[in-house]
């Protein structure tokens, strides 16, 4: 018997929750999901397997989703650990990608709002959908993402 599943949330670990979301509703068209998150106690010390936890933070909708598709959630914890710096070629988790109207302006506006480069512009054919142009960037804390454009 196959199990029902649907995609609800990523979550994303902030320094700083309430930046972050800003650049994600800003730059990347995501809404909040109210309430704001604060929790702690026995059940986030059992959920976490950490002492003492306390998490705050926002669930922002993706776009394209609709009203019910799934979330960014983005926590910050009273206590973070360094994990080192996010690269292309990491295990686990590499990117969160979004379709835009013109990777060049979303570059500029990633950019501008305090978010990195990793490499170029790239543009390339695949047969049956048309051109992809897209880029890797970054968020202010450092998350990957990409950005694409289907031109086909």
């Amino acid at each position: 018997m196959a199990i029902k599943t649907r995609y609800v949330h990523t979550n994303l670990v902030a320094r700083d929750w309430k930046k972050l979301a800003h650049f994600y509703e800003t730059v990347l068209d995501c809404s909040p999901v109210l309430p704001e998150r604060d929790l702690s106690g026995e059940l986030l010390d059992a959920a976490t397997g950490l002492r003492s936890a306390r998490i705050r933070g926002i669930h922002l909708r993706l776009p394209g989703g609709g009203a019910t598709g799934p979330t960014l959630e983005i926590f910050q914890y009273d206590r973070l650990d360094d994990r080192g710096t996010a690269s292309i070629n990491s295990p686990g988790y590499a990117h969160l990608a979004f379709a835009v109207d013109d990777v060049e302006a979303t570059r500029t506006a990633v950019l501008a709002a305090g978010g990195g480069e990793i490499g170029s512009i790239v543009a390339h054919e695949v047969a049956g959908v048309g051109t992809i142009k897209f880029a890797y960037l970054t968020d202010p804390e450092g998350n990957i993402i990409e950005v694409q454009e289907a031109n086909g």
